[in-house]
């Protein structure tokens, strides 16, 4: 079996796992990790940052077809400033300034495109830079449950 078929037999699609921080499993063999980047480098506290996803590829046009997984993680980078070679761009990502909005609503659409019927779409986003309020606004849909409090938000949406 190729590569690409053996991913499309993964339940769960994490469409920006940068360095799978959060992820207990970093190697879980249910996840596809994806990424618009790889990066091996140090940060300026001499910490190792590796970000190795099994598919470089941007979330605005995911490369799988309609109704793949069960459970898609989407954790786009939340800062529009941050200095180009700062270790928050290296670690996080940055958005573009100019077309964030645009971004993340594609790639919310991407992201439940991918979804099965019914499935599960887990939102992280931090507050820091711009508000839960603006990113709801470009989504269209209402998650089912979530953070409303925290500066880092876990939000919980299911494809109808």
């Amino acid at each position: 079996m190729s590569e690409g078929n053996s991913q499309m037999n993964k339940l769960i699609l994490d469409v920006c796992c940068g360095s799978r921080m959060f992820w207990y499993d970093k190697n879980n063999s249910n996840v596809v990790f994806m990424d618009n980047r790889e990066l091996n480098t140090e940060l300026s506290d001499g910490r190792k940052l590796s970000i190795s996803p099994d598919i470089v590829a941007d979330f605005r046009e995911i490369p799988f077809p309609d109704n793949t997984f069960y459970t898609v993680v989407f954790d786009p980078p939340n800062l529009i400033n941050a200095g180009k070679n700062s270790w928050l761009a290296k670690k996080y990502g940055t958005l573009n300034p100019n077309t964030w909005e645009h971004d993340l609503s594609i790639g919310f659409r991407e992201c439940m495109r991918v979804l099965k019927p019914k499935g599960t779409l887990i939102f992280k986003w931090n507050t820091e830079q711009i508000s839960m309020n603006k990113v709801l606004n470009l989504f269209n849909i209402a998650p089912l449950f979530g953070d409303k409090r925290s500066k880092t938000r876990w939000l919980v949406f299911m494809k109808e």
